[in-house]
Order: C-alpha cells, then sequence, then structure tokens
C-alpha cells in the first residue's frame, strides 16, 4: 500500500493512499479537444456535474479554458464568464469537492466565492505569482501541474532531455514558488502533466516512471484521459487506451486520476486497487525521501 496522505481543505479533509480518488471532468470550454462545446451551457454543465458525482466520481475539476495544443489564452473575464454561472448552480448542490482548473488568480478568487475547495494550476505556478497567495487566503487545496512551454509554442518545443529529472527540477521550483507564497506541503497535490509540452512516447515513459515523483512525499495526481498520445480512430478504443493507462499510472504510484467518462473508469480503479492492495509489504517499493522537507 501506497503511504496515506491527508490533503485538508478548508471545509473538508482528503484521505489519499487508501484508495485511488476519481477527479471527473467537466469542461465549460467551447474548443477543448475532448468534449469542448458539449457543456458550456451552464444548465447542461450543472446536469453533467451532478451526472458525475452519481457515477462516483470523488471531485469535480471544472475547466473552462482549454488547454489543447495550440489553444489560444482567453482573458479573465472570458473565462469568469464561463465558469462563474456554473459554480452558482452548483453551489450546495453536491457532496464532493469542486476544483476549478485555472492558473489565473483572479478567477481563482472568484472560484472559492462561490464554493470551489481546489485550483488546478495547469502552468505549474508560472503564469500568475499571484495564484498561491489566493489559495493560502482561503486556506484551499493546490493542484501543482507540471507544464513546459505553452500550448501555443508545444507543437515547436524539441523532446526533453533526461525526462523524469527535468519534470522534477521543475516541479522544485513550483513548490517553492508556492511556498514562498504560504502554500503549506498538506494543500499540495503535484501532477506530472501528461502532453503539457511532451513528445508522444514521453507521456508512456512519465506514467513507466511515476513512482520516482514519490520522493517529493506528496500525493500525485495524473490525468491521462483522452490525451493525444493514446487517441485511436474510434471512440471506444480510445477508452480502452485511457483504460490501460489509468490502470499503469495506478500502479505506478498516482493518488488521483483525472478522467472524462467517469462511470467506466469507476470499474477500472476499483479493480487495479484490489490488485495494488494485494501487494505484500514486503514488496512494497513506496518510502519516500522527503524533496519537500529539504526544500524547507
Amino acid at each position: 500500500m501506497d503511504k496515506r496522505y491527508h490533503w485538508k481543505l478548508k471545509n473538508r479533509e482528503i484521505l489519499l493512499g487508501d484508495r485511488t480518488l476519481i477527479m471527473g471532468v467537466l469542461n465549460v470550454t467551447p474548443d477543448s479537444f475532448s468534449d469542448g462545446g458539449k457543456y458550456a451551457d451552464p444548465d447542461r454543465a450543472f446536469s453533467r456535474a451532478i451526472e458525475l458525482e452519481d457515477m462516483g466520481a470523488d471531485i469535480l475539476d471544472i475547466g473552462a479554458e482549454s488547454t489543447r495544443p495550440g489553444s489560444q489564452r482567453i482573458s479573465e473575464a472570458e473565462e469568469l464568464r464561463r465558469v462563474v454561472p456554473v459554480l452558482k448552480r452548483l453551489k450546495g448542490k453536491l457532496t464532493i469537492p469542486i476544483s476549478v482548473d485555472t492558473y489565473k488568480s483572479g478567477v481563482a478568487e472568484k472560484a472559492f466565492e462561490h464554493g470551489a475547495e481546489i485550483i488546478n494550476d495547469p502552468s505549474g505556478v508560472l503564469l500568475d505569482l499571484q495564484l498561491p497567495k489566493v489559495v493560502t487566503k482561503h486556506d484551499a487545496g493546490l493542484v501543482i501541474n507540471h507544464m513546459r512551454g505553452t500550448p501555443e509554442t508545444w507543437a515547436k518545443l524539441p523532446p526533453i532531455k533526461d525526462l523524469m529529472r527535468s519534470i522534477s527540477i521543475d516541479l522544485e521550483a513550483a513548490l517553492n514558488r508556492a511556498r514562498q507564497s504560504g502554500i503549506q506541503k498538506h494543500q499540495v497535490v503535484i501532477d506530472p502533466g501528461l502532453g503539457f509540452g511532451k513528445r508522444r512516447e514521453q507521456n508512456s515513459q512519465i506514467i513507466a516512471q511515476l513512482g520516482l515523483l514519490k520522493s517529493f512525499d506528496l500525493p500525485i495526481a495524473i490525468g491521462p484521459s483522452r490525451k493525444q498520445f493514446l487517441r485511436k480512430e474510434g471512440e471506444t478504443d480510445t477508452e480502452f487506451a485511457t483504460a490501460a493507462a489509468v490502470t499503469a499510472s495506478i500502479l505506478n504510484g498516482a493518488h488521483i486520476v483525472r478522467v472524462h467518462n467517469v462511470d467506466a473508469m469507476r470499474t477500472v480503479v476499483e479493480v487495479v486497487d484490489a490488485i495494488r492492495q494485494s501487494v505484500p509489504p514486503e514488496l512494497d517499493q513506496t518510502q519516500p525521501q522527503t524533496r519537500w522537507q529539504r526544500g524547507q
């Protein structure tokens, strides 16, 4: 079994490491690679959020700005126009916590005012250094995602040399930026950022070597769902590819998996957790050294 972590939010505590948690994706964008435009209407988004909880999502992650390759950045005003009506409808209607996928501190502030409890920062605390200060102010959760470059530049970037070492160095720097704004260890989850500036084959390498991130002594989230490196000709084949990546991610140490098809992936997670929990203690290689403490 993996080490257990207590992810402390303002009004609740989430246990990580006992079973794998599912973060259900709700995109309220017109242009996301997977379901762009499908839930842009606030009423449809509300219905989908309720559905995702009923399917077994442990966390709802709402994204209002696409980070697909080649996508363009949008203004804070436009992001708020998309996400706030959904948050208003959902306030008090879910029992699971709401995460908002944003790198903008102004969006984070409004999200917390309307009931969000977690910010999922795709930029690794690089694009808005005020963001962790807002998270600290609201005593909220923060997912720090590794991103290289920006969606506009990803196609032009060369492959990363010494992949996992490079990701670890960048995550260490992001954690330092967060600490300087008052973020505490119990607020943080890290994510290696599948697809975020990595070449196709490197995403598989990240999953295979995910266990190297255990040295941070922090819970690990990962989002393989329907990513470009898994895309197949048919939708069903893509879901099977996602299921394979989710399985490998959990077996290599992921505490949270971020997925679109919660109903199908819940079954996958339950089976993989049962297998993972059957590993004898003497074969368990999960005792980390703590990078966080070394950075104090």
